[in-house]
């Protein structure tokens, strides 16, 4: 069992920048995929960005890239997404998922371990 802690999140102005945090206990989660999604009141939850096993490989959806970067720190059993430039569209909570497979998957379905999330708050 993987238990996942959110940390990081907050209320911040346009512009600003946030490093979420993800930090997993109960088993290593070197080697496995990890996620991070994000759920808008009203909307269905959405991927954000993806991390593979070694961390050699990172998927992110249009609207991110290039401002957001997911990285991992096996050895703290962690995963971060460092947020930059923040638009209000991105308000949301923000979730950690982590799959037991090296690849990972755009679908949340595929995921099998959940944090609580964090709320992200950006006004205008």
């Amino acid at each position: 069992q993987v238990l996942l802690v959110e940390s990081g999140g907050g209320l911040v102005q346009a512009g600003d920048s946030l490093r979420l945090s993800c930090s997993a206990s109960g088993r290593t989660v070197s080697g496995y995929a990890m996620g991070w999604f994000r759920q808008a009141p009203g909307k269905e939850r959405e991927v954000v960005a993806l991390i593979n096993g070694n961390g050699g490989m990172t998927y992110y959806i249009h609207s991110v890239k290039g401002r957001f970067t997911i990285s991992r720190d096996d050895a703290k059993n962690t995963v971060y997404l460092q947020m930059n430039n923040l638009e209000p569209e991105e308000t949301a909570v923000y979730y950690c998922a982590a799959r037991p497979y090296f690849d990972y998957v755009i679908s949340s379905r595929f995921y099998d371990y959940w944090g609580q999330g964090t709320q992200v708050t950006v006004s205008s």
